[in-house]
């Protein structure tokens, strides 16, 4: 079957209307009933409306190739939406259950470092060694902190009751201090932080205890 649109572009060819090699292209794929492109027919018709009088016609066919398109684009972009959502989903539930793990980590290396702390830093109060002529003695598990460390104090007081024990820095000023009671083996402990108000300077610090009869004291150094 010829198509129509023949007529017209053999008219504009007659009157040297529009590109002579598109049109004779054209002219060729209607003779031997090729598939004729949209671009090619609209070129035609737009030559025909200026030069032949033609009146605009609305393609009926139009109307499904644009239906076609948007049902083809919707089935396309459907998955390509859906699969990037999928994988967000897993990577925001990576970093939930790496999350976790590294707070468990923290917890396990948090409870042991105190765990092991405490057995280290709490020495038995009875191998104390102490001066036959001194009624009292103290000592602290390291000679030097830094700020944020636990300091071990402990001793031994040949008197019952309570002992006060306090820490002063390098300017006399008191950083800290504590009331305990005695044991009945005579030894004493206890723990403090080095920090706080006072601890903003690195120096000698010295550590007192006093009870009824007399007073020691340990110099340790702090360092900021």
């Amino acid at each position: 079957m010829t198509d129509p649109l023949i007529d017209d572009v053999k008219t504009l060819l007659d009157k040297e209307k529009g590109d002579e090699r598109i049109l004779k292209q054209i002219c060729r794929a209607c003779e031997n009933n090729e598939v004729i492109s949209n671009y090619e027919r609209n070129y035609v018709r737009a030559l025909a409306e200026k030069y032949l009088g033609r009146t605009p016609e609305v393609e009926e066919k139009s109307i499904p190739d644009v239906i076609f398109s948007n049902t083809s684009k919707q089935k396309i972009e459907t998955p390509q939406t859906t699969y990037p959502q999928i994988v967000k989903l897993q990577s925001k539930n990576t970093k939930m259950f790496l999350g976790i793990g590294v707070a468990l980590l923290a917890i396990i290396i948090i409870i042991g470092a105190s765990l092991s702390g405490v057995s280290y830093i709490k020495p038995d109060d009875s191998q104390i060694p102490m001066d036959s002529s001194s009624t009292l003695s103290i000592q602290t598990d390291l000679s030097t902190y830094q700020k944020g460390d636990i300091i071990s104090i402990s001793g031994i007081s040949t008197t019952s009751g309570k002992i006060n024990l306090s820490i002063e820095n390098q300017d006399g000023q008191l950083v800290w201090s504590e009331q305990i009671s005695v044991k009945s083996n005579g030894g004493f402990s206890t723990l403090a932080i080095a920090g706080g108000d006072g601890w903003d300077k690195s120096g000698t610090f010295t550590l007192k205890v006093e009870n009824d009869l007399e007073t020691e004291s340990k110099t340790f150094s702090f360092r900021t």
